[in-house]
């Protein structure tokens, strides 16, 4: 499972002209499934999330989560974290996990950030989504397990 995670100031998601996910203060999230994924890569990923800690403190240093902070995620399943490129000019994606195994993945990790405390939404699974992302930095965070 591999996560890019993007401290936002605010960010949403657009399905077919129709606004389905909005955040102010908070994270955005493309997540990946890989072949072999599962419960315990989820569970893992989730809790790392929800605690860590990537927004500013009265300091400016980064010692605070989004729990810290009472911000919002939005979650976007994205099977191409998983291109693999070192061949050709075409990406591949060989690598990730299949509609009927990504889908109730995404569902489960955003479960378990809500039951972190997380206020979650999400993205529409296989959708072609319009994403607006007001990255605050830019801080943008690569997690994989």
């Amino acid at each position: 499972m591999r996560l890019l995670i993007q401290r936002v100031s605010q960010a949403s998601v657009t399905v077919e002209q129709q606004t389905i996910s909005k955040i102010g203060k908070g994270l955005l999230i493309l997540l990946g499934v890989g072949h072999g994924d599962g419960e315990e890569q989820a569970a893992f990923l989730a809790e790392k999330t929800a605690n860590l800690r990537i927004f500013e403190d009265d300091q400016g240093k980064t010692n605070l989560s989004v729990l810290d902070v009472k911000g919002e995620v939005i979650v976007v399943s994205q099977f191409t974290l998983y291109a693999d490129t070192r061949k050709g000019r075409r990406p591949s994606f060989i690598d990730a996990a299949l509609p009927d195994v990504a889908a109730p993945l995404v569902e489960r990790f955003i479960e378990l950030l809500r039951s972190h405390g997380v206020p979650t939404q999400a993205g529409q699974f296989g959708a072609h989504m319009h994403v607006e992302i007001h990255n605050d930095g830019p801080v943008t965070i690569w997690l994989e397990k």
